[in-house]
């Protein structure tokens, strides 16, 4: 079972009950991760879109706020059926991005209880350098499955949460955005810049070598270290934007050792749109 990432060459001979999605995206373009997915992808790869496969925006299935809200995990189990995932499947998610879009796909999952659920270690670059087998145009239709909710095996955070804690030291906040928003000089999404306060900056795309795969865990077990200082990191939180380019910091933390720590999903774009909450600018 692979349960966090997966080399192109472990993916390569890969075997069994497994599905592989791609979840390649461009927040500012909503119907580029569609496009670049039939461009070019690895052979039976289905697509699953950012938007309106891995976030709702039917109030009625919203669990929480922001711009990317999680759907209901019943609803989503439904989607997982009908795209061939069951209980026993391995899945495999990947983008073009850095890693940063599937690890979306690899949260719910664990939400949903499934835990053989891997990132592939360096995308769909990865892929192709391996001389893995790619195709183009729109996915094959697949065969639907059953998929049966489970506990949840990682922890969803709620603003009300997050207030209840904000400056406790049973929470640490690390936020994924770049330093430029976290400060509050600038801010492409949200109609208030800056960050929650308290909140230390982590940007998501730290985790990620030169080489485009995730960096070796004992570095990333150092770096996390020494962000943390003396905190506890069973104690820490992630959130970015709007829950989705947190979640690579969540999986480094795992690979380096450190637990499987806490998402807040609704993120800056629920804290800043929330009326009384404090927000900083540093």
């Amino acid at each position: 079972m692979y349960t966090t990432l997966i080399s192109a060459d472990d993916l390569k001979s890969l075997s069994g009950d497994f599905r592989v999605f791609d979840c390649s995206a461009d927040l500012a373009k909503p119907e580029a991760g569609r496009q670049q997915f039939e461009e070019q992808h690895i052979a039976g790869a289905v697509f699953a879109d950012i938007n309106t496969d891995l976030s709702t925006h039917d109030q009625t299935l919203a669990v929480n706020g922001g711009r990317h809200p999680l759907p209901s995990r019943e609803h989503f189990a439904k989607w997982l059926s009908a795209n061939g995932v069951s209980n026993d499947t391995q899945v495999v998610v990947y983008d073009r991005q850095g890693m940063n879009y599937c690890g979306r796909l690899w949260w719910m999952l664990k939400w949903c209880g499934h835990e053989a659920v891997a990132v592939l270690d360096g995308g769909l670059q990865a892929w192709v350098a391996e001389g893995g087998a790619v195709e183009t145009g729109a996915a094959a239709k697949v065969v639907a499955a059953n998929f049966a909710l489970g506990e949840p095996l990682t922890e969803l955070k709620y603003t009300a949460d997050v207030a209840d804690n904000l400056g406790k030291p049973t929470q640490t906040i690390v936020d994924a955005r770049a330093p430029a928003r976290y400060k509050g000089e600038t801010e492409p999404f949200d109609p208030v810049a800056g960050h929650i306060p308290g909140a230390l900056n982590r940007p998501f795309n730290s985790n990620i070598a030169s080489d485009g795969l995730m960096k070796p865990a004992s570095i990333l077990r150092a770096e996390f270290d020494a962000l943390l200082s003396l905190q506890d990191a069973k104690n820490v939180v992630h959130h970015c934007g709007s829950g989705i380019s947190a979640i690579p910091n969540i999986l480094a933390m795992e690979v380096a050792g450190l637990g499987r720590t806490a998402l807040y999903a609704g993120s800056w774009s629920e804290w800043c749109n929330t009326p009384g909450l404090p927000c900083a600018k540093t």
